[in-house]
């Protein structure tokens, strides 16, 4: 009896610590899925808060900027095929007897950027410096592909037209007023950058009107949304979901975001995706002159209170200015009436005018106010 009392006992107690350390386990799990072992159990104070609301509302305006922009903004890739030059190695005549030419001479470059959609048949808007002189040219719309037509590209303002055939009507972006940006405005810039398709980043308009950042004096919309390269051609979009501007280039020491980005106001852009469409190509004004900005010394010298304005250093023979009798040393002030700042006012003002038109220039000359009028002609090519 006492023998196999042991024995009830001996087996009987590792099965209660089983019995046991299962109904622990158990209970551990339980707790587990309630409350966890690392960070507060409470919600943030901060939901209550009113300030978070407000965030939360534009967070949620952001969401709905990109929901409705991920099927208007596009993935443009190209092609170039280009000519290699061999190493020198592989010129001399006895390298050549055993190794033969040597490396290929023409290999396949390949380029990224962004672009978006302008019309429901099937135009895209990107920059020019995307396209230009490419072999083929893919747009990609939701992880689908279609071969591009460039219908017309201007390397002046950074702007090209390119022409898909989908199967459909396709969704095109809403234009916003460029000229009623302010600086401080929310920026939004959706695209492409080093091929990570439809990334989102936000900043603000940091300056407006810059002119100062290529050689025509084009204005631009500076902005601090990070922007590197693949955001070439796609969209700025203001706080109301409405295209503000084509992002074409940023400021940068390394080759990436600096907090530094502008981009092509869409006011100027439409202009000129219009006349592409038409002309497939950009028909600028042209009135004949070389000009260029001169010094407050010099400008005193002349009688004048400031520098501003357009000094002519040469008049080209047969051109509308000579006819209108522009003359060397002349300083253009003003065109219809509207003060010149800079040479680069008059380049613009020119280039926009439509050819055939008439403008009246107002030059200072001999310390004398005189009115002239220029019919604009076609730029020449």
């Amino acid at each position: 009896m006492k023998t196999g009392m042991k024995k009830r006992v001996t087996y009987m107690i590792p099965l209660a610590m089983l019995t046991l350390a299962f109904v622990v386990y158990e209970f551990s799990c339980f707790r587990s899925e309630n409350v966890s072992v690392f960070g507060d159990i409470g919600q943030s104070p901060l939901r209550k808060e009113s300030e978070s609301a407000q965030a939360v509302q534009i967070q949620d305006t952001f969401r709905k900027i990109f929901s409705l922009y991920k099927e208007r903004v596009v993935f443009i890739t190209t092609e170039q095929v280009v000519r290699v030059q061999s190493h020198p190695f592989f010129d001399d005549p006895f390298m050549r007897e055993f190794f033969g030419r040597g490396r290929p001479q023409y290999e396949k470059r390949r380029g990224l950027g962004s672009g978006f959609i302008i019309s429901e048949d099937g135009y895209v808007c990107t920059n020019h410096h995307v396209v230009a002189g490419v072999d083929t040219v893919t747009v990609g719309i939701n992880e689908k592909t279609y071969k591009a037509t460039v219908v017309g590209s201007d390397e002046r303002t950074d702007i090209a037209l390119l022409k898909i055939k989908a199967p459909g009507k396709l969704k095109p972006v809403y234009f916003g007023d460029s000229d009623r940006v302010m600086v401080g405005d929310w920026a939004i810039a959706i695209g492409n950058p080093f091929g990570l398709d439809r990334t989102f980043t936000v900043g603000v308009v940091s300056a407006i009107g810059r002119r100062d950042v290529d050689f025509m004096g084009g204005s631009h919309i500076q902005t601090d949304a990070s922007i590197n390269p693949g955001n070439s051609g796609g969209p700025l979009i203001n706080i109301y979901g409405e295209v503000i501007g084509i992002n074409r280039m940023i400021y940068s020491q390394t080759g990436g975001y600096m907090g530094i980005g502008f981009a092509i106001p869409i006011n100027t852009a439409r202009s000129i995706l219009e006349q592409l469409k038409t002309h497939k190509k950009i028909k600028r004004g042209f009135i004949g002159v070389s000009i260029a900005q001169i010094t407050e010394e010099y400008a005193n010298e002349l009688g004048l209170k400031s520098s501003e304005g357009a000094f002519v250093g040469e008049v080209i023979a047969g051109s509308p200015a000579e006819k209108a009798g522009v003359r060397i040393g002349d300083m253009i002030l003003k065109i219809n009436d509207k003060a010149i700042a800079t040479y680069k006012d008059l380049l613009k003002i020119v280039g926009e005018t439509p050819v055939g038109k008439t403008i009246k220039l107002t030059v200072w000359r001999k310390r004398k106010m005189v009115n002239l009028y220029v019919k604009v002609a076609e730029r020449p090519d």
